[in-house]
Parts: structure tokens; C-alpha cells; sequence
């Protein structure tokens, strides 16, 4: 038996021997012969060599092939596994450069100039009613909208036994100076008070939201129904959430326009977190007091003539009711943020996404029209006509220095001393993360102190850029009374 289990192993090594023998004996007897059969023999090998290795070359880039190949038709496969980055890049600052949409229609077959006319308006018309479909098309699908319709109920939003205290968190004996005792009492209300009532608003050119009245801030004795006194608030879309880093930025600036907003989860929401901001009956979009829609060229129009800056205007100027350096401050706070949604509704200043509503809307077509360009949320109290109140303050961070939109910066020829010297100084990243941190709910749901500082990194980029603005086209920096 023992035999039998070394005799394969016997044999294949006897073979090896064998060939190796062989193979030596072939070697020797070809190097005995002549000199010219060498030479041949040796060509023969390297010739035999090459064509080994270039197969070898030609296989490698035909599995390399099919592999990309296979990358390149998975990728392309809706649902299949794709490799996705380890690390989660929280806001990007460079973005891949993109081409401008073209938005316009394709070219058309020349005609007489009256049809070419009417084919232009019919698809002008056509594109802004396929939009608004599209639009309509979007929102009956939000979530955010079914469930703002879900509320029949007074009282089904009450949060009475998740609502334990204040996410407004103070550790130092003193407030921020920039928040006045009147914002901190405010946010305070904001983060901790019993809903009472729910309303769902849906205001024109704005996504609905909801008006909730605390038990105590509703007048019922008030001759207009609903009104709040100073004690309502609204809820507004988690997407919306940047609002409160703009309310911050407005009070380091020192402008004092936006009104208080908070972050706050509610359970009957899914536990989202969701902007709050106080509710101010007493303001009114500036349209309504002068009977009229804004248009950039009446916007431009009041800049170039500073209306109520050099006392009362001529009546031929057709001044409206703000104060010239309200202009001023909005677009230096509008320019941080980006926030194109007041000033810059068609998305005119720089390169709009195709998922952008001045795209779906065909708002972005009309660039070229000034006369059809309007201005949107430009609000004011009823007994302070003369100054803004910021609304809507959208904060766009994923937008990259070589996408700014600068024609929010079209006809300013000053701008506020105090907010530009914020910028100047190098304290707006501690002022901010100083500020920010009051807000518990937010400063948490953005990732703590690393979520924050990213944020940052984008307003202080622009704040660079808006500096050197200034420098390269002469704005004056001059004192604007509050």
C-alpha cells in the first residue's frame, strides 16, 4: 500500500527529470553547431519572445476594457450598486462647473415677421402654463403640503407633553449684545409655548405654513378675528430651516429687520424640525400701500433719485414709501446669503438649477424684458412705512464664489457703516458661533460646532468677495440710522 501512495509522486518527479535531461541535452547540441544556425536559432527565440508578450499586452487591455465597460453599463442601470464616498461632504464650496440652461426656444424657420411674432407668444404662453402645470404637479405631491392640510382639528397640533422647556440656552450672565432682552423673551415664547389654534396659511408666491396662536396671545374680544397680540407664531417648512441662521446674521450685522425665528420639533410633524418665526399682523407687502406690483425698473429708479434720503421727494419721481438706505442693507444681507428670492425673483444674476421655480415658471426667460421683472417679499409695517422687514430669508449655501449672484448689487453706491465693519474686523465667525449656540434644536441638528463652522466658511468667503466689491467699484460706506 505504501508503494502505491509514493508511486504517482515517483513517476512525476522521474518525468521532470527526465525532461530537464532532455531539454539539457537539446541545448548542448545546438550550441555545437555552426555559428549562422546559432544566430537563427537565438532570432527565432527573441521573435518568439515578443509575440508571447504582446499578447499578453493585448489581453490585459481587452479585461481592462471589459471592465470599464461593465462600470460604464452599471452605472447606467437604474437601481444597481454604484460606489458611493465613505466621507459625507456637508456643503460643497466648489461645485462642478455647468453649462447656462438654455431656456430659450429652439431656432425657428424665418417668416414673415407678425407670425413669427404670434409663433413666439403662443410658445412664450405655452412654456409658462406648462410650468405652472409642473409646479402645480409638484406640490400636490409634497408632504409637506398634505400634511399642513391634514390639520382639521383645533387642537391637533397641541405638543403639551413633549414640550418640557426652552431649547433657548444662555450659560453666561449675559446675553449676546446683539440680541436685545426683547429677541431673547421672544425666542424664549417661541421654543416653549402651548399651541392653542392652527391655521394653514398659503400666501401668494410662498410655500403654506402654519399660523398657530398660543392659548394665551389670542384676542377674542379683538374687532378683527384671528388677530394676535404679539403672542402667535409660524411654522414653517423643515426645508426652511436656514431662516434661522439668517434671523442671527441680520442682529451681528446690526440691521434689526428680520423678525425672530427659532428652531423647534413638533411630534405631530414626524418630530422634523421646523423654522418658527413670530407672526406680525401689522405687516404688509409695500404693493398693497401704493396700489401696485414693484418692478426692477422702478427699484432702480428710487436708487438713482435716493428717495427720502434729501427730505421729501419730488412728486415726479414716483418715490414709494422706504427710505433709500433700506435698499442698501437688504442687498448686503441678500448678497451673504444669496438669497435671490427678494430682489432677483427671475434669476437673472447668475446660472439657475432646471429644479429652480424662476425655471419651472419661466420667470428666467423674461431676463432680457426689464419692464416684466418684479420684486417679491418687499414688506413693511403700517406705521413704520419707511423701513423693511425682512421675510423669506432664504440662506442658498450650496451656491460657489463663480456663481454669485451680483445683480443684487446692481445700482447700490453705499452701504451700511456697522455691518461693514462686522465684516472687516474678523469677528463674524465667533460672533456667529457665539450667537448660533443660543438656539440649541439648530446648533444639534446641523452637527454641532463642525456643522456650524462650515456654514460659516461660506458667509465669510462672500464677505471677502463683497470687500473687494466695495474696493474695486468705490461704494461708500456711510452711517444709516437704524
Amino acid at each position: 500500500m505504501e508503494k502505491h501512495l509514493v508511486r504517482p509522486g515517483m513517476r512525476a518527479h522521474t518525468l521532470v527529470l527526465l525532461t530537464c535531461f532532455s531539454f539539457w541535452r537539446f541545448l548542448r547540441s545546438l550550441w555545437r553547431s555552426s555559428r549562422s544556425r546559432r544566430a537563427l536559432l537565438l532570432a527565432f527565440a527573441c521573435l518568439l519572445y515578443l509575440f508571447c508578450l504582446e499578447l499578453w499586452i493585448i489581453r490585459g487591455d481587452h479585461d481592462r476594457n471589459l471592465t470599464e465597460g461593465r462600470r460604464w453599463m452599471l452605472e447606467r442601470i437604474p437601481g444597481s450598486p454604484s460606489p458611493t464616498r465613505s466621507n459625507v461632504v456637508y456643503i460643497t464650496l466648489k461645485t462642478k462647473k455647468h453649462k447656462p440652461s438654455i431656456l430659450r426656444a429652439t431656432l425657428r424657420p424665418k417668416s414673415r415677421r407678425k407670425k413669427a411674432r404670434n409663433v413666439k407668444n403662443q410658445s412664450r404662453e405655452a412654456d409658462h402654463h406648462h410650468g405652472e402645470e409642473t409646479l402645480r404637479h409638484a406640490e400636490s405631491r409634497d408632504p409637506w403640503r398634505q400634511a399642513l392640510h391634514s390639520f382639521y382639528k383645533p387642537r391637533q397640533l397641541s405638543d403639551d407633553d413633549e414640550n418640557t422647556g426652552s431649547s433657548i440656552r444662555i450659560y453666561s450672565q449675559k446675553s449676546p449684545p446683539w440680541l436685545s432682552q426683547a429677541d431673547i423673551d421672544t425666542m424664549r415664547f417661541l421654543s416653549k409655548c402651548r399651541i392653542g389654534r392652527v391655521e394653514v396659511l398659503e400666501p401668494e408666491n410662498a410655500s403654506p405654513m402654519l399660523l398657530f396662536k398660543s392659548g394665551r396671545g389670542f384676542n377674542r374680544s379683538s374687532a378683527h378675528t384671528g388677530e394676535c397680540d404679539g403672542r402667535c407664531g409660524v411654522i414653517k417648512r423643515p426645508e426652511d430651516i436656514s431662516e434661522v441662521f439668517a434671523f442671527h446674521l441680520d442682529r451681528i450685522l446690526g440691521l434689526n429687520r428680520s423678525l425672530v425665528t427659532i428652531s423647534r420639533r413638533f411630534r405631530a410633524l414626524d418630530g422634523q424640525l421646523c423654522p418658527v418665526t413670530l407672526f406680525d399682523p401689522s405687516v404688509v407687502t409695500v404693493a398693497e400701500s401704493s396700489s401696485g406690483s414693484l418692478r426692477w425698473s422702478s427699484y432702480q429708479t428710487w436708487l438713482q433719485y435716493r428717495c427720502w434720503q434729501r427730505g421729501v421727494p419730488k412728486p415726479e419721481w414716483s418715490c414709494g414709501s422706504l427710505h433709500h438706505h433700506e435698499w442698501s442693507k437688504v442687498t448686503l444681507f441678500d448678497f451673504l446669503l444669496q438669497n435671490h428670492q427678494r430682489l432677483d425673483r427671475n434669476c437673472c444674476g447668475f446660472r439657475p438649477r432646471p429644479q429652480d421655480s424662476c425655471v419651472q415658471l419661466g420667470y428666467h426667460r423674461d431676463c432680457g424684458h426689464e419692464d416684466k421683472l418684479e420684486l417679491s417679499h418687499i414688506v413693511h409695517r403700517k406705521n413704520d412705512p419707511r423701513r423693511l422687514v425682512y421675510v423669506n430669508n432664504h440662506a442658498f449655501f450650496d451656491r460657489d464664489e463663480e456663481n454669485l449672484d451680483f445683480r443684487l448689487l446692481e445700482g447700490i453706491k453705499e452701504l451700511p457703516e456697522v455691518a461693514v465693519s462686522v465684516l472687516r474686523s474678523q469677528r463674524l465667525r465667533q460672533n456667529l458661533l457665539q450667537s448660533l449656540f443660543v438656539d440649541e434644536q439648530f446648533w444639534e441638528n446641523q452637527g454641532g460646532r463642525r456643522g456650524i463652522d462650515k456654514l460659516i466658511d461660506v458667509i465669510e468667503r462672500r464677505a471677502r468677495v463683497l470687500l473687494r466689491y466695495i474696493n474695486a467699484h468705490g461704494i461708500n460706506i456711510i452711517t444709516m440710522n437704524s
